[in-house]
């Protein structure tokens, strides 16, 4: 496993997120909430369990709020109060002890990180180019 550093926009909230190395990757969101969120055609993610995200300053001044997701269930979203970038998100479909890190924020995975899916390929703006595996929405369980 390896750790990855992430910070918020502006430095409040700072973060490790330890990943395996074929987790060492993008999936991209299309979904029109992430397009909402982040003012951009799609989000960097990964999947990874709650307890590989810990947090070195700032994580017990995390905001949130919750929106349904796709699946009629709460989708919790954490962000930096000061600067408002989303560090994870929590979709309660997938259980307790799942959540889904902001790979973008992770300035290595940044520079290293390939896009290993995409996920809401049915929501693509049509200029958009396929990069990885694209589903519909979600990948098979």
């Amino acid at each position: 496993m390896t750790s990855y550093n992430g910070k918020c926009h502006c430095g409040q909230t700072e973060w490790t997120v330890k990943l395996d190395k074929d987790k060492a990757n993008h999936v991209l969101c299309h979904c029109d909430t992430c397009k909402i969120l982040s003012g951009s055609a799609y989000t960097l993610n990964q999947i990874v369990p709650k307890d590989a995200l810990s947090f070195s300053k700032g994580g017990d001044s995390l905001k949130h709020y919750t929106y349904q997701g796709e699946s009629g269930k709460d989708v919790n979203c954490y962000y930096c109060p000061n600067c408002t970038s989303h560090v994870y998100h929590h979709q309660t479909v997938m259980g307790p002890d799942t959540v889904i890190a902001r790979t973008a924020l992770l300035p290595q995975a940044v520079k290293d990180f390939q896009p290993s899916a995409e996920i809401f390929g049915r929501a693509k703006m049509s200029w958009e180019k396929e990069v990885a595996q694209t589903f519909d929405t979600l990948p098979p369980s």
